[in-house]
């Protein structure tokens, strides 16, 4: 059987791991098993925020249209509850980009949603 020389494939490899590691501080960056640690524990934390951003994204959504439903006398959830009556179908990212952008078009669900409750 041939003899393997790892020389090459070693070096990569912990190259590798150095460029995943630089900026880190201390230990995380200069020893090889700090930095194969330091990058397991990354790539658990990216992973992990890749689902809580779907999160904050949400909440940010939810924070805007409640700010625009309570300009026009409505809470956040009276106005959701109102324009499901209606059978107005708007997911939370178009109504938080069309309080954000569009007051007047905010303002007209607003005035939908309300007289959807007062019929109620």
């Amino acid at each position: 059987m041939a003899r393997v020389k790892r020389a090459v494939a070693g070096r990569k490899k912990r190259q590798t791991l150095v460029e995943r590691t630089k900026g880190y501080y201390g230990t995380s960056s200069r020893t090889f098993r700090g930095m194969k640690e330091q990058a397991q524990h990354s790539g658990q934390y990216q992973y992990r925020d890749r689902r809580n951003k779907k999160r904050d994204i949400r909440a940010l959504w939810i924070q805007r249209i409640n700010a625009a439903a309570r300009i026009n006398d409505l809470s956040y959830s009276k106005f959701m509850h109102g324009l499901k009556l209606a059978g107005v179908e708007l997911d939370r990212k178009v109504l938080a980009q069309l309080a954000y952008e569009d007051e007047a078009a905010f303002a007209d669900l607003a005035a939908v949603a309300k007289k959807a409750l007062d019929a109620e």
